[in-house]
């Protein structure tokens, strides 16, 4: 049976659907259950997350939401991995560039009902001082889990042969950073096993990904008031994350607990959920 297609995430998910995934998530069997949420820059991702976290309050269930973008590393951390490494690693985003030990730290702190959540403010490019983290002082019914590479495991030496866009032509010529951060996607695989379910949100074609950035963008602008990116800049900005938004279109589908697909105008259609057991035998 054909799912029919629902309004755009800029204007939030369907109820229905949100509820549909509070239940998942609340079912998932963790105590309390990490409900990941993965898919390319400007997917809804986010707003699937605040949905979920009303919804549950709405229900009487305290629901705590986090984004991998909160453990980037701060910017003098970066600069330094730029100098010593590779110039490229000054942006953040790729594997490589977050505190892994602090996001799974911050997980099982949450798990245990006593956690500070960390921030990362985008403006300053920095993370916010501890001082101004949320503590979070009982353990919360659900965590949700949010951010574009999520359950994505390295590429193979092939893979990494060939650059895929300019950005890699004209600065990664050798290859060389491309796989810096393909090692250092293994290093993810610990966070990931801290999750009791993967939702994917799947893009019709990487194509959309640089009009779907530009829509975030113009969002964040109004409400900084603060100019954005212009369309070159986000073209060239969103092909730092390329290579592995595509291989996640590839490879996630097949490991997601529910994959969730995208059309060109952003709508969405729900595909069944897979068996659990299933797709943890794949991640294994």
């Amino acid at each position: 049976m054909s799912a029919r297609l629902h309004p755009a995430p800029d204007r939030g998910f369907p109820p229905a659907f949100v509820g549909q995934c509070l239940d998942e998530a609340l079912a998932a069997g963790g105590r309390p259950p990490v409900f990941a949420i993965a898919g390319a820059q400007g997917s809804g991702k986010s707003t699937l997350a605040e949905q979920l976290v009303r919804a549950g309050t709405q229900r009487g269930f305290d629901v705590v939401a986090l984004s991998l973008d909160d453990f980037y590393l701060p910017r003098r951390e970066r600069r330094r991995l730029a100098r010593e490494v590779h110039p490229l690693l000054a942006t953040r985003g790729p594997p490589g560039t977050h505190d892994l030990a602090l996001a799974c730290a911050t997980l099982d702190a949450l798990r245990r009902g006593d956690a500070r959540l960390p921030r990362f403010d985008k403006l300053t490019d920095t993370r916010r001082p501890p001082s101004r983290w949320r503590h979070v002082q009982a353990r919360p019914d659900l965590i949700v889990f949010e951010g574009w590479l999520l359950g994505l495991a390295p590429q193979s030496v092939a893979q990494l042969e060939n650059p895929i866009n300019a950005l890699e032509r004209e600065q990664d010529a050798d290859g060389g950073w491309r796989r810096w951060c393909n090692t250092r996607l293994a290093d993810y695989a610990p966070l990931w096993r801290r999750f009791d379910r993967l939702l994917y949100l799947q893009a019709p074609s990487f194509a959309v990904v640089p009009d779907w950035r530009a829509q975030q963008e113009r969002a964040l602008a109004a409400d900084r008031s603060l100019p954005g990116m212009s369309r070159a800049g986000i073209e060239r900005f969103v092909q730092h994350y390329e290579r592995l938004t595509r291989h996640g279109m590839k490879t996630l589908p097949g490991i997601a607990d529910r994959v969730v697909r995208l059309d060109d105008a952003h709508r969405v259609a729900p595909v069944s959920a897979r068996n659990p057991a299933d797709v943890r035998k794949r991640r294994s």
